[in-house]
């Protein structure tokens, strides 16, 4: 039995690149509640977050930029150069991500848990953990994630894949080990095998996946294994604009949820959104002309919002086309006002939009819970 009664808990690790994110999100659909231990060290050090002051403090502030912001990619170069500054840095902020999660774990609805943490076992968190997995990709594979999709030069790649432990360290200490090198539906075989090999009362048809909305009306989260039917939807809701395949839902499952709005069985509205680091973001939306769409964006985001609640959000995010300004009024009826990406007024939320933001769209804010994690103590 680990740290939090009632709680099974996974912590997952792996070094950079390894695809650590795409298998926790892999365990939430699932069913497991997922906390990003990484993303709540970047919260810790935002400005008006309980670590900005002692980082500053420690490294002086040469490494602010003009907002008043620590600057991580200056922070990064120095600490990921210099093991003691990296120690320095993991001492001021290890504790305070330790108390977050702890928080996070507590209130999470859910029984079962994964800790996403590139240091969860040098850090000691391991040990309050049920069960490690461990996330691993052959080191030229890394290499080529960093430089050809994270856009990292060769020599700041190597150099943070030098900088972590060897990766057979991890894997030694490992009750599971997930060899993410190959396509989505290998690493998702990998999950589902090592999920029910654990947790064998548990089906992927016992998740409850259907919300009665009234009458013929319902909402279905769909699974992986719903991939063709979500495809062929947002190529018929698109108009043909989006040719969505197969292959290319299966690889946004590595990051994303669908919701599908049916009424009498017939699939005539879609949202895809994910939650990261506390923050519902919905970017894909299609809904049939057939449907008054005020309506229909009503059930849809109230089961997102319904989700995101759960998952402690703490705001959600609409990013809708330019051209559907016209829908706004809709949404504004929902609680949604529209906002720049400077006036979200919390680095973390700004960050998240900043990451998320479609070129071309434009951004709706709902604020779902006014307390929030890591704030200043």
């Amino acid at each position: 039995m680990g740290a939090w009664p009632g709680k099974f808990v996974i912590g997952l690790t792996g070094n950079i690149a390894t695809g650590k994110s795409v298998v926790r999100k892999m365990l939430e659909h699932l069913g497991a509640y997922g906390i990003d231990a990484d993303s709540l060290a970047n919260r810790a050090i935002s400005k008006g977050s309980p670590a900005y002051q002692p980082v500053l403090e420690t490294f002086g502030r040469w490494i602010l930029d003009p907002d008043g912001q620590i600057d991580r990619v200056k922070l990064g170069r120095l600490v990921f150069s210099n093991p003691d500054a990296l120690e320095s840095l993991e001492t001021i902020v290890h504790p305070m991500v330790r108390q977050a999660i702890d928080i996070l774990v507590r209130r999470a609805k859910q029984n079962i848990v994964v800790i996403e943490a590139i240091k969860l076992i040098e850090s000691g968190l391991a040990e309050k953990c049920d069960s490690i997995w461990v996330a691993y990709t052959p080191p030229e594979l890394q290499l080529a994630r960093l430089t050809q999709k994270r856009g990292m030069p060769e020599a700041q790649a190597r150099q943070r894949m030098n900088a972590q432990a060897a990766q057979d360290k991890k894997v030694s200490a490992a009750n599971v080990v997930i060899r993410n090198q190959g396509s989505f539906e290998d690493t998702w075989g990998q999950v589902m095998t090592a999920w029910y090999q654990l947790f064998p009362a548990l089906k992927e048809e016992s998740l409850e996946t259907v919300t009665a909305v009234s009458g013929e009306i319902t909402i279905q989260r769909a699974r992986p294994r719903d991939a063709n039917e979500v495809a062929a939807l947002i190529t018929q809701l698109s108009g043909g604009k989006r040719k969505a395949s197969r292959d290319d839902i299966m690889a946004a499952f590595g990051e994303k949820a669908y919701l599908l709005l049916k009424i009498n069985g017939k699939a005539l509205g879609l949202v895809g959104w994910k939650v990261e680091n506390l923050v519902a973001r919905t970017d894909d939306i299609y809904i049939d002309s057939s449907l008054y769409y005020a309506d229909a964006m009503r059930i849809l985001l109230n089961e997102v919002e319904r989700v995101s609640r759960e998952l402690q959000c703490e705001i959600s995010l609409l990013f809708l086309p330019n051209d559907a300004a016209t829908q706004e009024p809709a949404l504004t009826s929902l609680g949604y006002q529209r906002k720049a990406i400077p006036n979200l007024g919390v680095r973390a939320w700004e960050e998240a939009a900043l990451e998320s933001m479609p070129t071309g769209s434009y951004m709706l804010f709902k604020q779902l819970r006014q307390d929030r994690v890591l704030r200043p103590v």
